[in-house]
């Protein structure tokens, strides 16, 4: 039985004025008590956030983000306090209402967690006003310099705190309006309702009608222009590659369709795809109504167009039903990649979608195997990360861990009764939370029958370590025709030149050849690989990253100088982590502490704590 949700109903009385012959308003507020998050400092079952207005100024010189936000609150009975997450913000004054002096103190920060802000309030509090000032070096915020500054926010997981003081968790919603002051000439963007077009005062007003949490407030401010992709789907970029950009996506509107006809409405208005410098530290943020996206999924074929399907598919897994704490991360990223796969099968087709699958299969078990021998308990779904960064468990064992158990009860009870289900599930819990004790509760109450769910042996999957034995069996044709390629060229029967059908194949079976081939294939084949199909200087990234770590396994040096470019221009963390590490295996730190000096300035504090860590950078 889940204990920490339930409906307390309070009742608030609204004072009337004397000369008033109405009697008071009553006014019916339901609180629904939260559970415990231990990567927040707030305590929201006493005082929680209902809506944002929120003033800010972009100051590119100095680097910080003067603003005011202001909340309005609910409370319980008896309230005297509110707790807000902050991290290495200054705080410069706080009141209440409408403008009432307040008293306020910060807690001693931790190091990923910040400082607590605690407001004191009064009987009926309904607002807190809190005007403050980013720091430089704020987490969330990278400032990439240029001929024309740009700037992007990276709120996941618990980095909002650093540039907004917020209830900083995943299962606090609020709605929120924005007024944003930026350099003229600059365009300003935010998970709500957008312009399209710049102005020349550089002001810009913001609107966000639905409810979301914290980790999906954005904010990006750049030379920026728009491109339509369809009548709901568009694509911001800089000048330089907005053309590019909108040819790449030009399927997206597609790609909305058939997310609708398998799991309901759209329920964002817009769906929309922002291109973000290479810093960017993930391929993709799910921020309601714009995806922040990185370029390096820019191939110039659509080639990695899958992206686009996850980061939609969060339209419903994660953004409209929200892992309650980052201990159930599963529940949004195991149903975005399986809602990603049905979508990429749904408008390219199963034998694209089944070598996508193989793909994540092979990365999973690469990741048990990595992870499982220190931390067996990180490779549960249901996840145990007090007292750590949740950032830890932002591994493929959410993704694709969560994938196979949910295509294992697809494969079990059938796909049509699967789809009712996931309809169902999406409309009853649409702008909720939801905990994986929660879920499975649902899946017996609505779904699974007591021999199905012996079959499935869920705790195996969700509360025990590696991968369960009864983990669905991916087969794709193509990809194993590839595998035998890889066996044979490993045995000397094919040759680059003769009998390898590299050439011909699409970049998932490329990725998959590359990303197969041993270190003991020498250099001698590298570079024969490398002089018939030019690897090295390949545009799709994907097959580029599984080449550079093969070319670091081989010691293939002609391939550094685009290994060197490509780690110091490119922050995407799925890249940066292996490339470090492969470096770090061949003896070659000393290489990888200079490329590393070189590339910090241009990473995000995401990339950099990972890199820092592993580099054994101070």
């Amino acid at each position: 039985m889940k204990k920490s949700i339930f409906l307390l109903s309070m009742s608030l009385a609204l004072i009337a004025c004397d000369n008033d012959p109405k009697e008071p308003v009553i006014e019916e507020v339901t609180m629904i008590n939260l559970p415990i998050d231990p990567h927040s400092n707030s305590k929201p079952n006493i005082a929680r956030v209902k809506h944002l207005d929120w003033n800010a100024d972009i100051n590119f010189e100095t680097k910080t983000l003067n603003a005011t936000a202001s909340w309005q609150i609910e409370c319980a009975n008896g309230a005297k306090e509110i707790v807000f997450d902050t991290r290495d913000l200054t705080i410069n004054s706080v009141t209440v209402n409408e403008g009432e002096a307040s008293t306020y103190s910060l807690s001693e920060p931790s190091s990923f967690m910040g400082a607590a802000l605690t407001i004191q309030i009064p009987e009926g509090c309904k607002k807190v006003n809190i005007s403050y000032t980013t720091s430089p070096e704020a987490g969330a915020l990278l400032w990439v310099e240029g001929e024309k500054p740009f700037l992007f926010t990276q709120s996941q997981a618990i980095l909002a705190r650093t540039w907004l003081p917020c209830q900083d968790s995943p299962g606090i919603r609020f709605t929120y309006n924005a007024n944003v002051k930026v350099p003229s000439g600059l365009l300003a963007l935010m998970s709500a309702e957008n312009p399209q077009s710049t102005v020349e005062s550089g002001e810009y007003s913001f609107k966000m009608e639905q409810a979301i949490p914290s980790y999906l407030m954005a904010l990006a401010v750049g030379d920026i222009v728009f491109k339509p992709l369809g009548e709901r789907c568009g694509i911001y970029a800089t000048p330089a590659l907005i053309d590019a950009a909108a040819n790449e996506f030009m399927e997206t509107e597609q790609m909305l369709i058939a997310a609708e006809a398998l799991y309901g409405p759209y329920a964002w208005g817009r769906y929309d795809l922002l291109i973000l410098p290479p810093a960017f530290p993930f391929g993709g943020m799910e921020n309601p109504r714009i995806t922040f996206a990185t370029p390096t999924i820019i191939a110039g074929d659509r080639s990695l167009t899958a992206l686009v399907a996850h980061e939609m598919a969060h339209s419903w897994s994660g953004n409209l039903v929200t892992n309650a704490t980052w201990d159930d991360f599963w529940l949004n990223e195991g149903f975005t990649v399986y809602f990603e796969n049905r979508i990429m099968e749904s408008v390219y087709g199963s034998e694209i979608s089944e070598m996508l699958v193989t793909l994540s299969y092979q990365g999973l078990v690469e990741e048990v195997k990595e992870i499982h021998a220190e931390h067996p308990e990180d490779t549960h779904l249901k996840l145990k990360l007090q007292g750590r960064d949740p950032d830890h468990g932002m591994t493929a064992i959410a993704y694709d861990k969560g994938y196979f158990f949910l295509r294992l009860i697809e494969e079990t009870v059938g796909r049509e009764r699967w789809d009712l289900f996931l309809n169902k599930y999406f409309s009853e819990h649409a702008f909720g939370i939801m905990d994986t004790e929660r879920f499975l509760e649902y899946l017996h109450k609505n779904l699974i029958t007591p021999e199905e769910s012996a079959s499935l042996n869920i705790d195996a999957w969700v509360y025990n370590p590696g991968i369960p034995a009864n983990c669905p069996v991916v087969k794709s044709e193509r990809i194993e025709k590839v595998d035998l390629q890889v066996q044979d060229f490993i045995a000397g029967k094919i040759h680059a030149k003769h009998g390898l059908e590299y050439g011909n194949w699409l970049y998932q079976e490329r990725y998959r050849f590359l990303s197969n081939l041993p270190a003991k294939i020498g250099y001698d084949n590298m570079k024969q690989l490398d002089g018939i199909f030019e690897i090295t200087s390949t545009q799709n990234n994907e097959v580029l990253f599984a080449w550079l770590e093969l070319c670091i396994k081989t010691g293939y040096e002609p391939a550094y100088d685009r290994l060197r470019s490509f780690l110091v221009s490119v922050g995407r963390r799925k890249f940066l982590t292996p490339l470090y590490k492969a470096l770090i295996d061949k003896g070659e730190m000393e290489l990888a502490k200079s490329i590393y000096e070189e590339a910090r300035p241009n990473y995000h504090a995401v990339a950099k704590g990972t890199m820092d860590e592993l580099l054994g950078y101070e």
